[in-house]
């Protein structure tokens, strides 16, 4: 039996912070939790596109709550106000979607000299997780979902130096992504909370992410054509990050995925490759000393948040 939103459940009383919600998988996700009744808090880069996002949505579901924050993952100071904003308007957080992100972008570095896949895709959403961790442990059954791809397949283990823009830079990242989610689930699990995290990846799917994809080369050309003619649309292929969001019966440290691999309903996917202890464990060394940030449960526990090293 095919799972839809139909199956997601009541959301009302909830917050749900979802990145990159203005377009895309990111938009069709708020969409449905705000209609759902959640408190969506939209974290965007482009105000203008936020706005007009959060119109359609309004539109979609009259008295939807949505509420704009400004986030430029490039940027870690950026990431930081973003927090601060959130936390300071919300004691709880029950979803976090770590769904924004680049792909197949040329050669690049964010404000904080990060090669650009790295620091978006995943040194961006380390340190957002970091700095809402306090309100994430504090709410009972949270969740933090971090989209992936399909591409982890081709990636490499998080080491330095990195690939510098492209596809590889790309794929890298999103294997990252995906070691971020098991090892924080364990950390959520040995700390003896019930929040979980899970990782998705949308198949292809017809999202705006492809539109970016400007150094995309032959393999671009190939995979957007396959896109074209047999990939989903955006409402199809944000399903899985949703059920990874909603469904109770979702474990943490799994991942969510279409059925057919790039197409389908979504469902529970094998791992292939599990991240390793030491594969985990790099990475949360390597994204510690980049941005001076760790995603330390124990301390969130204590209610601290994180305060990064001069």
């Amino acid at each position: 039996m095919s799972w839809s939103t139909a199956e997601i459940p009541e959301q009302r009383g909830r917050v749900a912070v979802v990145t990159g919600g203005s377009g895309g998988l990111g938009l069709v996700t708020a969409t449905v939790l705000a209609g759902k009744g959640a408190h969506v808090v939209m974290a965007a880069r482009d105000r203008g596109r936020a706005v007009a996002a959060r119109e359609r949505i309004r539109a979609a579901h009259p008295g939807a709550s949505v509420e704009i924050v400004g986030l430029e993952l490039a940027s870690l100071a950026s990431v930081e106000s973003a927090a601060g904003e959130i936390l300071d308007r919300h004691r709880r957080i029950d979803l976090l979607i770590n769904n924004a992100g680049v792909m197949a972008v040329p050669a690049a570095t964010t404000v904080d000299g990060f090669e650009i896949h790295l620091g978006v895709n995943h040194l961006g959403h380390w340190a957002l997780t970091a700095h809402l961790l306090p309100a994430i442990v504090r709410t009972p059954d949270a969740r933090v979902v971090t989209l992936t791809s399909s591409a982890q397949h081709n990636g490499r283990p998080l080491a330095l130096p990195p690939a510098r823009g492209g596809w590889r830079a790309y794929d890298d990242s999103k294997l990252a992504n995906r070691h971020f989610a098991q090892g924080l689930d364990r950390r959520f699990r040995d700390a003896g909370l019930s929040a979980r995290a899970l990782t998705a990846h949308p198949g292809f799917a017809r999202s705006d992410l492809m539109d970016r994809a400007t150094a995309a080369g032959v393999r671009g050309a190939i995979l957007f054509s396959m896109a074209r003619w047999f990939g989903m649309s955006a409402q199809r292929g944000a399903l899985s990050q949703m059920r990874a969001a909603t469904d109770p019966r979702a474990e943490g440290g799994t991942m969510y995925g279409p059925r057919w691999a790039i197409s389908g309903p979504p469902v529970r996917r094998r791992l292939i490759r599990p991240g390793s202890d030491r594969a985990i464990r790099a990475l949360w060394e390597v994204s510690r000393g980049l941005t001076g940030l760790d995603v330390d449960v124990a301390r969130a526990l204590g209610g601290s948040r994180p305060v990064a090293r001069p």
